[in-house]
């Protein structure tokens, strides 16, 4: 018996991964995080699977749950949104999993970030621009962030910022963020990435909070900051030029193609 932790993906049932889709068909136990893994995904249980929307229950009542389904043979479909690796609270989860001695793996999902970028268009690296993409989040009623991890420290990095949970935190956000970045710095709001009522904001900091405001977003989005939301002159990728030689493409093959 093995207690499977599955991305379920941002929203869209299609977005699960196969894995973790034959997983969800073949355990007798499907454990589901509420509202964010959506229904199409659940119902694929298999008939007479015990199925427990877990929204409403604390972590010690969630365990319990695996450890009746471990004593009686069974295996666990553990599904979180997005992917676990990424606030999934899987970490508390699997401390006391291992400590009962109940065998646990995780199958990863599309993350919110990924979804987002693509709801967006975006190449969330650019040559030149950002080379980097910092996944955090603020605090407000969630455990405190550690030390050095503030979002003024991030963006004197010029990194792409994903900030998640942080919807009704925006004014904060905002405030941390002009200083370094400015405020005309390219913001985007994505809320419910690849649901059907996904909703895409864009703006600067200096406008973002009176648009999410309007537009009534007070949960389930994702912030993007930085220049690659609007970039457009950057140079190309040094992974395709023709003097950029690598063991798929050596310097022989490259030459006499530029000869002809």
């Amino acid at each position: 018996m093995t207690v499977h932790f599955i991305g379920a993906g941002p929203g869209a049932p299609d977005l699960i991964t196969v894995r973790g889709l034959q997983l969800v068909r073949r355990c007798p136990v499907v454990l589901y995080a509420g509202s964010l893994v959506p229904s199409e995904v659940v119902a694929e249980a298999p008939a007479g699977a015990r199925v427990v929307d877990t929204a409403a229950m604390t972590l010690e009542e969630i365990v319990d749950e695996m450890a009746r389904a471990h004593a009686a043979g069974l295996e666990v479909a553990r599904l979180h949104s997005g992917d676990p690796s990424l606030y999934g609270a899987i970490a508390e989860q699997t401390r006391r999993l291992d400590a009962l001695g109940i065998p646990w793996d995780i199958t990863p999902g599309v993350p919110a970030f990924a979804a987002a970028a693509a709801v967006l268009g975006l190449e969330l690296t650019l040559p030149e621009v950002a080379q980097s993409v910092v996944l955090t989040r603020t605090s407000v009623r969630s455990s405190p962030m550690p030390p050095g991890e503030s979002l003024a420290a991030f963006a004197r990095t010029g990194a792409t910022l994903a900030i998640h949970l942080s919807i009704n935190n925006l004014a904060r956000v905002v405030r941390e963020l002009a200083p370094a970045l400015g405020e005309d710095m390219p913001v985007a709001v994505v809320y419910r990435a690849s649901w059907p009522d996904q909703c895409v904001i864009r703006g600067t900091l200096a406008d973002i909070r009176a648009k999410v405001k309007e537009a009534g977003i007070t949960r389930t989005a994702l912030i993007l900051v930085g220049r690659v939301l609007a970039e457009r002159q950057f140079p190309d990728s040094r992974l395709y030029a023709p003097d950029h030689h690598h063991r798929l493409r050596p310097a022989s093959r490259s030459s006499s193609q530029e000869r002809s």
